[in-house]
């Protein structure tokens, strides 16, 4: 190698240019040689470094023989070299450890333990809104009868350890225009989570950079004021509406024989303006009958909260849970609801147990006869919710109070109650208002008559 390792034949540029067509190396490191190869309009740069009994070999780039701009100088190409042998030996070191993660994995992992969470709340085996969007977006699915198939997209077979901002980023830029901004928002947070939970488990394994490339890659967009979603006017109910409505539900509980379940469970999400989540979970000791309050459990949303939020309501609330208070035991959930089995070898149905509401979806069919019964055939159940926070803002109350009241923030009230805020405020800041006019001047003042002689 004495010939080969000379270092004044490819330091400079000026060394380079009297050099004749050919291949140079020169020792960077241990069985690590920064080769030149010189044609005849220019040069190039390449590394080669020992494996085993032979060598491995790579290109680096362009020389700086005539440019400056897109081609490597001597000392930059022997950072290129050292950054792209340490990388090639790293990868070599954990392949030899078994296969390498992808993102499909991390996004398997987490599914299983979002499908194993969601089926503990709700007692029975459920699939978790996180596996479905996944499914649709990242992972892909099979044609399963009328059901077509949705192909992986490029993101899941990456390696975990090979992940990007360029590809995380074009992953986002390649979803569906059509889908909501909450929606999109939704779907990143569980990639990230996904992606975070497996750099935990895989540490040792991707390295120390991956976790800030999947934060940059995935930072959060900032919504635009204007198109984020706000309480729709028809959303608000007023007092007559919400009475209208729970008549409405009393006369279909009757009709459809819900023994007052259905009436039960359409008062409380009124008179709390709580999630259905949150109502679902309510048990019997929640039901504070002496201090007319119901005490609701926060929503699991976020990491890190528990207990409940103290919410006052009214004595006629109070009459109509009583009556299912008595005998039951105080861990049992409040609000229950027949469950019906077929009978065998017939087409009816029968009662067989009762139990807690389990989803909001069991809502949907008698929601739809109780809305229309009130004549209001565009109110969603989440309305209840929606009127709730506005009234308590009409009502002057603080909105801090108002956001804790109903498990929320004071920046959500405000950006999506912004509105009736400014509205429901107006006669707190009149009362603020002091004459401006001196006293006296006024009568100074000539008063314009209108039109020209």
């Amino acid at each position: 190698m004495g010939r080969v390792l000379q270092e004044s034949t490819v330091s400079t540029r000026n060394a380079r240019a009297g050099l004749p067509v050919g291949l140079y190396w020169r020792g960077i490191d241990a069985e690590v040689h920064l080769g030149y190869r010189r044609g005849k309009r220019g040069g190039s740069w390449l590394v080669r470094w020992r494996v085993g009994k032979g060598y491995r070999q790579a290109p680096i780039g362009a020389a700086d023989d005539s440019l400056a701009e897109g081609t490597l100088s001597f000392e930059a190409a022997v950072r290129a070299a050292r950054s792209l042998v340490e990388g090639a030996r790293a990868e070599a070191r954990l392949a030899a450890t078994g296969p390498m993660p992808t993102v499909q994995d991390a996004v398997f992992s987490y599914i299983a333990e979002r499908d194993a969470r969601d089926s503990r709340r709700a007692g029975r085996v459920v699939r978790s809104d996180a596996s479905r969007r996944m499914e649709l977006h990242v992972l892909g699915r099979p044609a399963v009868g009328r059901r077509k198939a949705v192909a992986a997209t490029p993101l899941a077979a990456v390696e975990l350890h090979r992940l990007t901002e360029v590809v995380l980023r074009a992953w986002r830029e390649g979803l569906p225009p059509t889908l909501k901004a909450t929606t999109q928002q939704r779907l990143v947070n569980d990639l990230k989570a996904a992606l975070n939970a497996a750099c935990a488990v895989h540490r040792d394994r991707i390295g120390p950079t991956i976790p800030m490339i999947v934060k940059a890659g995935l930072q959060a967009t900032k919504i635009d004021d204007e198109a984020a979603p706000v309480a729709r006017d028809n959303q608000i109910l007023s007092d007559s509406d919400i009475a209208r409505l729970l008549r409405a539900a009393r006369e279909i509980d009757t009709e459809q024989d819900w023994s007052g379940d259905l009436f039960r469970i359409v008062l409380v999400l009124a008179a709390t303006g709580a999630r259905f989540s949150q109502i679902a979970r309510l048990r019997v000791v929640d039901c504070q009958v002496a201090e007319r309050r119901l005490m609701v459990p926060v929503s699991r949303k976020g990491n890190g909260k528990a207990g409940s939020i103290t919410v006052p309501v009214g004595q006629d609330v109070i009459d109509t849970l009583v009556p299912i208070l008595s005998g039951r035991a105080p861990d049992a959930f409040l609000l229950e609801r027949w469950r019906n089995v077929q009978v065998k070898g017939s087409i009816a149905w029968k009662r067989d147990r009762r139990g807690p509401w389990q989803s909001a979806a069991e809502l949907v069919r008698p929601w739809q006869s109780i809305r229309d019964r009130a004549g209001k055939p565009d109110v969603i159940p989440y309305a209840l919710r929606h009127s709730s926070i506005v009234r308590g803002i009409r009502q002057n109350l603080p909105i801090r109070l108002v956001a804790a009241t109903h498990d929320s923030s004071v920046a959500m009230l405000e950006r999506h109650y912004s509105r009736w805020i400014t509205s429901g405020l107006e006669e707190m800041v009149r009362a603020a208002i002091v004459p401006m006019v001196p006293v006296g001047e006024a009568r100074d003042v000539i008063p314009f008559r209108g039109g020209r002689k």
